[in-house]
């Protein structure tokens, strides 16, 4: 609800200060008094368009001020999206700079009109002759049904499985797109995948087989070297070997005469077993290596394929290319997991939609089963607001598919008059007509619905006396609910105040502005009979206004 409103340099406005309670406001005043200031700058509070020309004092800032109570509207998620700090009281503030720019907060925070609107839309609900009316939203006129039905609870439950069916569907269009660019890209991925699985890759092969075709290709040399080292070493008449025998017999007969020379004999002996060690490896390395073109062959083939895949796929290593088969592999797998969750999405489409499409035919058994007593109650009250032959007619259809709030699909109609076609209410109520018309369903619903503030510009204009006094019951009861405004020249409707401003005119240093008061109950009922009467009122008028406001 809104607490309190601060107006500076605004029209005729210089400074003023409403504060608002619960219950029912009603704001008087004469003609040209500045009421419709007040919604000028409600307006501006609301995201209206600003213009230099509503300045008190061109040479000075306007700033508009209001204060709300939010705790039960449920905006903190918008706060939150909009990163704007969240208190249970929030300010909103609007300027406007003698040069035309226009600024607006939340809390202190700038935002721009569009986050405005969304906010104050949420706290406000302003009508105005001829505005667009919320009524004619289809998804209000929906929600007041529901209200009546008590389909909070069923709703919420259709709406999380809605939710889900919803998803389930994006989700598979997402699929299938991917589906369609991967059944692109499978074959190629495919004769890649199958190049590798031909190859038959082994980690540490391209080394061991460079290796080989190496020694292979020098076996001529090999054998020839090595053999002709085995020769000198151990064959041939003058070899190393026995050289080195004939060394060691000589050497023996000293051991006795020159002992230090043991330790150095153990040394020669090693060494010279160690030659024949060695000159044994060079005869078997020489005797297993032979010259095979066929194997060469062979190996050459199959670095050749190595290679081939290495340039392929710009690596240098066969472990790198069996990392390049594993991706290969995956993504394959991929598509064919692809597959199995298209089709589990499927089903759980199905099934979605099934439970989706029992709980709106609940939805709707339970809207149809009020509505005809909603449009009795409506005109009823339509009656009571002198509208005697208006008639609301509520039809509910089908749509195609699913939609956020089920299957049905709600049409308000109006006949304004006697024998008056059935019409939507936007093509054929006046403005005064679609205030009565919200009045009534809104105080209907007001119970079941958290409605925003209300606030109404003279929806009294055109009637009097016993229905302009039962128009002020009708707001007065919705205020028992919802904070109510109601700006109005009707005497009758304004006795049902619970707070009445009176909006008066004065000459402040050769200017006129606008000030406004909060009456006492004398002065309520000195207001009340000059509204009766005409200024000053007689003794009948201030008698008669006793009297009404005995309420």
């Amino acid at each position: 609800m809104i607490q309190k409103l601060l107006i500076k340099n605004y029209a005729i406005i210089e400074e003023l200060e409403i504060n608002f309670s619960s219950g029912l406001t009603i704001i008087t005043g004469e003609t040209g008094a500045g009421k419709s200031i007040l919604l000028g700058a409600l307006g501006l509070i609301m995201g209206n368009r600003a213009d230099t020309k509503s300045l008190y004092d061109q040479g000075k800032k306007c700033i508009i001020e209001a204060y709300f109570e939010v705790k039960k509207y449920k905006v903190k998620a918008f706060f939150e999206e909009h990163e704007i700090d969240y208190y249970d009281e929030a300010i909103v503030r609007r300027e406007l700079s003698p040069s035309g720019k226009s600024r607006a907060f939340i809390n202190d925070t700038p935002v721009n009109l569009k986050m405005l609107q969304q906010l104050s839309g949420s706290l406000i609900d302003l009508h105005q002759q001829f505005d667009t009316l919320d009524i004619h939203n289809v998804s209000f006129q929906l929600r007041m049904i529901d209200a009546l039905a008590g389909n909070n609870d069923l709703l919420e439950k259709y709406q999380s499985t809605f939710k889900q069916y919803t998803a389930a569907k994006r989700n598979l269009a997402k699929l299938i797109e991917k589906s369609r660019a991967a059944d692109k890209e499978s074959d190629f991925l495919n004769f890649q995948l199958q190049e590798f699985n031909e190859a038959e890759l082994m980690e540490g092969e391209l080394e061991k087989m460079e290796t080989e075709i190496t020694k292979l290709s020098n076996a001529e040399d090999i054998k020839r070297t090595l053999g002709g080292a085995f020769q000198s070493l151990s064959e041939s008449e003058n070899s190393v070997i026995s050289n080195l025998e004939e060394i060691g017999m000589a050497l023996a007969s000293l051991r006795k005469v020159y002992p230090d020379l043991e330790k150095i004999m153990e040394r020669f002996d090693g060494a010279v077993l160690e030659i024949q060690d060695v000159a044994s490896e060079f005869e078997r390395i020489a005797e297993e290596t032979e010259y095979d073109g066929e194997r060469i062959s062979e190996i050459q083939t199959r670095l050749d394929l190595i290679y081939k895949l290495q340039n392929k796929h710009h690596v240098k290593t066969v472990n790198e290319l069996l990392d390049i088969q594993a991706d290969l592999q995956s993504k394959v797998g991929a598509f064919a997991d692809l597959s199995s969750e298209i089709e589990q999405t499927e089903k759980d489409i199905e099934k979605f939609e099934q439970k989706s499409m029992k709980l709106a035919a609940q939805l709707s058994k339970k809207r149809k089963a009020v509505i005809s007593g909603f449009e009795k109650k409506v005109q009823k009250l339509l009656v009571l607001l002198g509208m005697e032959h208006a008639q609301l007619k509520i039809e509910i259809g089908e749509l195609e598919e699913l939609s956020s709030t089920g299957l049905d699909d709600v049409n308000y109609l109006f006949a304004p008059n006697k024998g008056s076609q059935f019409l939507p209410i936007k093509g054929i109520a006046s403005g005064g007509e679609l205030s009565r018309l919200t009045l009534a369903t809104k105080s209907l619903v007001a119970s079941a619905i958290p409605l925003p503030t209300l606030i109404f510009d003279e929806i009294d204009t055109g009637i009097s006396g016993d229905t302009a006094l039962k128009m002020g019951g009708i707001l007065h009861d919705l205020a028992d609910q919802h904070q109510v405004v109601s700006i109005t020249h009707s005497p009758q409707v304004a006795v049902k105040a619970d707070n009445h401003y009176f909006v008066f005119k004065k000459v402040k240093d050769d200017k006129t502005v606008t000030s406004v008061r909060l009456l006492t109950p004398d002065e309520r009922v000195r207001a009340i009979a000059t509204m009766l009467s005409g200024s000053p009122p007689s003794d009948s008028a201030l008698e008669n206004a006793k009297e009404l406001l005995q309420f």
